[in-house]
């Protein structure tokens, strides 16, 4: 089974609006996962949403996108005290080790090399393979969160050594905006997916209303998925 984690985030940040936003989604049952990011909103209001969403039995998710060292491990001390469930993104898993060693939080850095904001996937298909196999060897790490659509290069191949190659979970993020992505995700194997601002944009089946499109967007995985398993 594919997972979609919906972002509450646009152009890389969290919505000014989220909880709202959240408000709108919370009696769609079949959304299990849901995530925003370490930027756009204060640790109080990431707070309020963290506990709003566990309310409801969710799984919460924080992607950490800053590009500065010292801004991202401060983040993964946010999003560890936030007692989000999984930690996405980042690209210093030795520091956010340490940072995180005794806390049972699932921790996902980026493979490969990671440049600019919004974020981009660079580096040649071998070379990200074995960043996600090595990111994955490590203890402390749960599996990697793959910008498959933000990289320049043949992206199903790049996504299907990723999943040969990492010992956990792979999560396709970024730039996922149409039903034909998410069914070339879940025929390559991933564990999930996000999407965010292509939701916020109005860009999926169902939009431009949000709860719309991620309810459209649940059931092109759930059939995608009976595709393959049929």
């Amino acid at each position: 089974m594919t997972e979609f984690v919906f972002m509450l985030t646009h152009n890389d940040a969290t919505v000014a609006d989220a909880l709202e936003v959240y408000e709108r989604l919370r009696d769609i049952e079949s959304l299990r996962y849901v995530g925003f990011k370490d930027v756009g909103a204060t640790p109080e209001r990431l707070q309020v949403l963290t506990d709003t969403i566990h309310a409801d039995g969710r799984t919460v998710m924080l992607e950490v996108v800053s590009e500065e060292a010292e801004a991202e491990l401060r983040s993964i001390r946010a999003a560890r005290d936030l007692g989000v469930d999984w930690i996405l993104g980042g690209t210093h898993a030795d520091e956010a080790l340490d940072i995180l060693a005794g806390h049972e939080v699932r921790y996902c850095p980026f493979p490969g090399t990671i440049v600019g904001h919004p974020s981009l996937l660079r580096g040649t298909i071998p070379d990200i393979a074995a960043s996600a196999a090595a990111l994955t060897g490590r203890d402390g790490v749960h599996g990697v969160d793959l910008l498959a659509y933000r990289f320049d290069g043949d992206v199903p191949a790049l996504v299907r050594e990723v999943v040969a190659s990492a010992d956990g979970p792979v999560l396709a993020a970024g730039s996922v905006d149409s039903p034909e992505r998410i069914r070339t995700l879940v025929a390559l194997g991933v564990w999930g997916y996000t999407i965010g601002g292509a939701i916020f944009e109005g860009r999926l089946p169902g939009g431009p209303d949000v709860a719309a499109q991620v309810r459209e967007v649940l059931a092109i995985t759930a059939e995608a998925d009976a595709a393959v398993s049929g």
